[in-house]
């Protein structure tokens, strides 16, 4: 996959991952909720919401450096060979680990897309 094909997917986990997050709150996300404020916000309730809120999390905070990452191999216009496959591989496997709290599985996702990162940069140090 290319690193325009893999930002491209990065951004569609990004979405899958909201939807995620909002189907599990338990009926606390009404369209009353979506086009309010949110001055007064009701507590979404159980477990599933709960890791789904922290994956998300968790994914919006790893995209920050793949996405600048990737975005500084398309403009140099160097390749990172298959670094960026694996971290969008990686977290889309990382999700449903979290979900069903699937314990070290998912610390070893976690871990790929951090090498997955780290050769990137090397990658993009490298030029």
């Amino acid at each position: 996959m290319t690193e325009l094909a893999s930002l491209e997917v990065a951004v569609g986990l990004w979405v899958v991952h909201l939807i995620c997050q909002m189907s599990t709150a338990g009926g606390a996300f009404s369209m009353a909720y979506l086009v309010s404020s949110r001055d007064a916000q009701d507590k979404p309730k159980g477990v599933i919401w709960g890791r789904a809120t922290r994956a998300f999390a968790n994914y919006v905070e790893n995209l920050v450096p793949f996405a600048a990452l990737d975005l500084g191999l398309i403009a140099t216009h160097h390749t990172a060979g298959f670094a960026p496959t694996l971290w969008v591989a990686a977290r889309v496997v990382y999700l449903p680990l979290y979900l069903f709290n699937i314990l070290y599985a998912r610390t070893l996702a976690a871990a790929a897309a951090v090498v997955a990162l780290v050769m990137m940069l090397g990658a993009l140090a490298a030029h």
